[in-house]
């Protein structure tokens, strides 16, 4: 799948995708990123990209002509490989970027990826060319790029042979049934006076399962009850897993 990056600062992608386990997605071009700065496309001499918002106020805003004659650049580039690629900007007013909607798009085609900087946008560019908006959260960054290579690195780690184990993503938080990940151990067996919990070195496989699937329903009711509703909405919690719930409610202090 492609990916077309607009950025003022297209070299804040080279380590991402250089480097670590996923970069065999980008090297492999199963996620092939493009990247398109920005400045390229600015108008006069200095290739000016933003400018004063109209009303007054503080900071400067993208302009709309630069953005537009972006976007229809790719188009151009992709020709009929794929000429209608969702255009998704990142802005603290976009939707949650949740672990679904990351396998959504891992699922599809590609898309055009706007990294915005400065106030922000002509809103009249984004009425006409975006297609979604995405946010990380609640906070505000200085700009897309961050939010983009999140993107990327979750979508890479879901592509065949980047992980080691092709199960790695499946158990990850968030995985197939939408709750927390359990906690982990490895060597020493001790340290610091503490023992790793006994259902690890037991050797008993279904104890172990067990035990790790309680800790995820306890980690999950804990951190995120609205994980677990979703869960049981879905049928995707066992009676077992009701009952396990049922008993540590009042420890966890969860209303589930």
């Amino acid at each position: 799948m492609r990916f077309d990056v607009l950025t003022l600062f297209p070299e804040l992608f080279d380590a991402h995708t250089k480097h670590g386990v996923t970069r065999r997605a980008f090297e492999s071009r199963q996620v092939d990123v493009r990247l398109w700065p920005l400045r390229d496309f600015g108008q006069g001499p200095h290739k000016r990209v933003d400018d004063r918002p109209f009303g007054g106020g503080p900071g400067m805003v993208m302009q709309a002509p630069v953005l537009a004659a972006a976007v229809a650049a790719v188009r151009v580039d992709r020709g009929a490989e794929s000429p209608v690629a969702a255009v998704i900007l990142f802005s603290p007013t976009g939707v949650p970027l949740t672990q679904a909607r990351v396998r959504d798009i891992a699922n599809g085609q590609g898309a055009v990826l706007l990294c915005g900087r400065y106030e922000g946008l002509d809103q009249r560019f984004v009425d006409r060319h975006v297609d979604l908006q995405l946010s990380l959260g609640d906070f505000v960054l200085s700009g897309g790029e961050i939010a983009a290579l999140a993107l990327l690195d979750a979508v890479a780690r879901l592509q065949g042979g980047v992980l080691h184990d092709p199960q790695s993503h499946q158990q990850d938080s968030f995985g197939v049934d939408g709750l927390l990940d359990h906690p982990h151990y490895t060597q020493p067996a001790l340290w610091d006076g503490v023992p790793v919990p006994a259902a690890l070195v037991s050797g008993h496989h279904a104890h172990i399962a067990r035990w790790r699937r309680e800790q995820s329903l306890a980690l999950t009711a804990q951190q995120r009850p609205d994980l677990i509703q979703g869960a049981r909405a879905r049928g995707l919690l066992s009676v077992a897993d009701e009952a396990f719930l049922a008993q540590c409610m009042p420890v966890t202090g969860t209303t589930l």
